[in-house]
């Protein structure tokens, strides 16, 4: 045993170590035989020879070689185009859809500024809103740009950072295509022209070359449209605006923005003046004085006055839309980007002929008849109105204003004003899809029975809601049929019905129907019609109601052709949405309001109506801010606003007064006023036969009465004369009817004794038409 030998074994108690063995060799037994150690781990699986870590971190690294070789390899092989831009923007041919040309439009608004010519500050907003590392970066955001391309890989949507020197290049050398090939592209030509250019070519490009809304390339005349003046002088919050707008131009342009849009174009422009101060290119105490510069109003641009300009940006925002659907644009600023490049034809529905008589219509009816000069408010009325196919969904005409020129605010497409009581219809057409009941138990139709009282509280099982909205004028209807109700158009009977039926459920069938509920509260105010709407919102949900309940979405566009890509527009025509006996009971009750309620005078007694069934409901806003009507034949869906818009502010403002009218409201104008005089003068001169609804129900105005109309004082089971489709006209409510005794009984067999003179019992009756009411109904229906 040598020393170094002893010396261990003497620190480990006097013992001599054992010779190590190799692993590989296993212990023999006494016998000589080869055996595992007691305690000893069986042999490895071949699964776990295969995966090492060796060979894990060898195809790691491997898989890392493989990519930077092919990223040197794109790096050798792609070179910095030339600036193609400028050059692929086209004119956009929009068309009619007989295929007459209705407008060409692509003449890029675009002049360039050296950057010099930009103030400093103004500079550093753009900075400050999208790229604050700009001046020290190396032109791209690799963790950025790895996230997007994994997201379009995966199909979990296309954003991901990206700086300045990025969105320059995609902006100006490349497209807005979400590919993996563009993107890297785009990471490959940012690299080498931050390495060629300096920062601030590089940003005198971007400012130069992107799209600030409103038909503007470039800030220069971003400056022109949003402040009239050049890109010199703007101030540092003007800077702020422009480039918050980069964002989503659409959404934030303040001219047509909603409130929604308003509120983020400020959050933007502060969060742009915020980084600013954190940059230190701002004092903060200059930063608390700067105030939201509000821009000027939009301007149309040239070859867009008349109805054009409406039709053209209806026409485009439904194409960005579908491009954003179908993947060919990650949002609508990117879409809106491809649509301005140009190439496009564009089709739309819209039918030559009924666009001119709707126009016509307007002017002969409303338009002809204001005069700004000699009474103010005839300057704040805005109409807006929408036909389409309910067959087809076709768009076929649209009225936006009276002159693009003069309001750039489409009316026919503004979700901003409440609908009114032409909401009312829902509310019906859920009960009966639901099979709703009153809260005694009673089946919620046109014969029900409701408590007309002005202000009534709502009851829900017992409990007032705290709600009880007044009728017009307060007139009291005491006990009446939802019939009468919705010709009338009592706000108590519906608020009730709201509650009876749920207001969960309202909603739904709201939002099943076609109208935006996204964010709406289910209350019962909403039974008022208290939400936003436009007129080609209400226009579809009649639309679906006049399509025995399949859903009609209006479609404005025909075809959209391109050389680089294909657009898929999707059917108009979609599911069933609610029954179609609920569609009809609605359509069929509908029809009274136009032969005996609120629409009697202006359709109904219309000349020209010439026996044409008509559906409809009139509407009337809180403080007469609005007024509409939407009716129907079946084959024609008409929806007519009137929004009281400030000229001078652009605010929600009454119509009271406008035209010089004067009724027993105090000049209100209603929706059976001029709505429905301009819905009459279009449709009886657009709608081409007479025709007849096709209707799947036992219940409204149009359908037969069940009961036999006798006479007081000859009670017998034949009638003195025939019962009329037509009910008795009424009154409509800015001249409240006066209560009448009862002119008729349903008597249900021959009396078996003699009756006297004046029956001693009577069901109840409608104190507007004086017909008997549902003998089941009783005195408290829907509480």
């Amino acid at each position: 045993m040598g020393r170094a030998e002893e010396r261990r074994a003497r620190q480990r108690g006097g013992h001599r170590a054992a010779p190590k063995r190799r692993r590989s060799q296993p212990a023999q037994s006494a016998t000589g035989s080869r055996s595992a150690p007691a305690g000893a781990k069986p042999p490895k699986g071949r699964i776990r020879r295969l995966f090492t870590w060796k060979k894990i971190l060898g195809t790691f690294f491997g898989l890392c070689l493989l990519v930077v070789g092919a990223f040197i390899a794109l790096y050798m092989t792609i070179n910095i185009p030339e600036g193609n831009a400028a050059a692929q923007l086209q004119s956009n041919i929009y068309k009619y859809s007989d295929g007459t040309i209705l407008a060409r439009t692509g003449e890029l608004n675009r002049e360039s500024v050296d950057l010099a010519e930009v103030p400093k500050d103004v500079q550093h907003t753009f900075v400050a809103a999208e790229n604050k590392t700009f001046y020290q970066d190396s032109g791209v955001d690799l963790r950025g740009t790895a996230r997007g391309i994994l997201n379009t890989l995966t199909g979990h949507g296309t954003q991901g950072g990206s700086t300045i020197t990025q969105q320059y290049v995609k902006n100006y050398y490349l497209d807005q295509n979400q590919t993996v090939t563009r993107k890297l592209k785009e990471l490959v030509i940012s690299l080498k022209l931050d390495r060629q250019k300096s920062k601030d070519y590089i940003l005198a490009g971007y400012i130069n070359t992107s799209y600030y809304g409103r038909g503007a390339y470039g800030i220069q005349a971003a400056a022109q449209a949003y402040y009239r003046k050049d890109a010199k002088n703007l101030t540092v919050e003007e800077g702020a605006y422009l480039a918050a707008l980069l964002q989503a131009p659409n959404q934030y342009d303040w001219g047509i923005a909603t409130d929604t849009g308003k509120k983020l174009a400020q959050a933007r422009w502060n969060y742009v003046l915020d980084n600013m101060v954190k940059q230190q290119w701002l004092d903060a105490g200059k930063r608390q004085a700067m105030k939201f510069p509000v821009p000027k109003a939009p301007k149309a641009a040239p070859g867009m006055k008349g109805q054009t300009g409406y039709l053209v940006d209806a026409a485009n925002s439904a194409l960005y839309k579908q491009l954003v659907a179908q993947g060919d644009a990650a949002t609508l600023n990117d879409a809106e980007a491809l649509v301005k490049k140009g190439g496009w034809t564009i089709t739309l529905n819209i039918d030559k002929k009924k666009q001119r008589r709707l126009e016509q219509a307007v002017t002969e009816q409303l338009t002809s008849k204001l005069n700004a000069k000699k009474r103010s408010v005839d300057g704040d009325v805005q109409p807006g109105a929408v036909s389409v196919d309910p067959k087809t969904g076709k768009v076929l005409a649209m009225y936006g204003g009276v002159d693009y020129f003069k309001h750039f605010t489409n009316n026919a497409t503004r979700r901003d004003y409440q609908p009114a009581s032409t909401f009312k219809p829902v509310i019906l057409a859920a009960a009966v899809d639901e099979g709703a009941q009153t809260q005694d138990g009673r089946a919620i139709g046109a014969s029900t029975i409701y408590d007309g009282t002005s202000g009534r509280q709502v009851v829900d099982h017992g409990s007032k809601v705290g709600f009880g909205p007044p009728n017009e004028d307060n007139h009291d209807y005491g006990n009446i049929t939802v019939q009468t109700a919705m010709n009338q158009s009592v706000n108590s009977v519906f608020a009730q019905m709201g509650v009876d039926v749920g207001m969960d459920k309202v909603m739904a069938t709201a939002g099943k129907l076609g109208m935006n509920t996204k964010g709406m509260e289910a209350v019962p105010a909403q039974t008022l019609g208290s939400m936003g709407a436009s007129p080609l919102e209400m226009a579809g949900i009649y639309a679906t109601l006049d399509n025995h309940g399949k859903k009609v979405t209006p479609a404005i566009i025909k075809s959209a052709e391109h050389k680089d890509r294909t657009v898929n527009l999707p059917d108009p025509i979609g599911d069933q949405v609610i029954s179609r006996t609920a569609a009809d009971t609605v359509t069929s009750v509908l029809t009274g309001v136009v032969d005996d309620g609120t629409a009697n005078k202006s359709v109904a007694s219309n000349p020209a109506r010439n026996g044409q069934q008509v559906a409809g409901k009139t509407g009337t806003s809180d403080n007469n801010k609005s007024a509409w009507f939407t009716g129907y034949t079946p084959g024609l869906v008409t929806s007519v606003g009137l929004f009281g818009e400030s000229a001078t502010t652009h605010a929600q403002v009454p119509l009271t007064g406008a035209t010089g009218l004067i009724t027993a409201g105090g000049g209100r104008i209603n929706g059976g006023s001029y709505p429905a005089l301009i819905w009459a003068a279009y449709t009886f001169g657009a709608m081409g036969d007479v025709s007849k609804f096709d209707l799947d129900t036992t219940q409204g105005a149009a359908v037969q009465p069940s009961y036999t109309p006798t006479t007081p004082s000859t009670p017998s089971s034949t009638p003195s004369k025939p019962p009329t489709s037509k009910p008795p006209t009424s009154a409509p409510p800015s001249q409240p009817p006066t209560s009448r005794p009862p002119t008729t009984t349903p008597p249900t067999q021959p009396p078996t004794t003699t009756p006297p003179t004046q029956p001693t019992t009577q069901p109840p009756t409608d104190p507007v038409t004086g017909n008997p009411l549902n003998p089941g109904g009783g005195q408290n229906a829907g509480q």
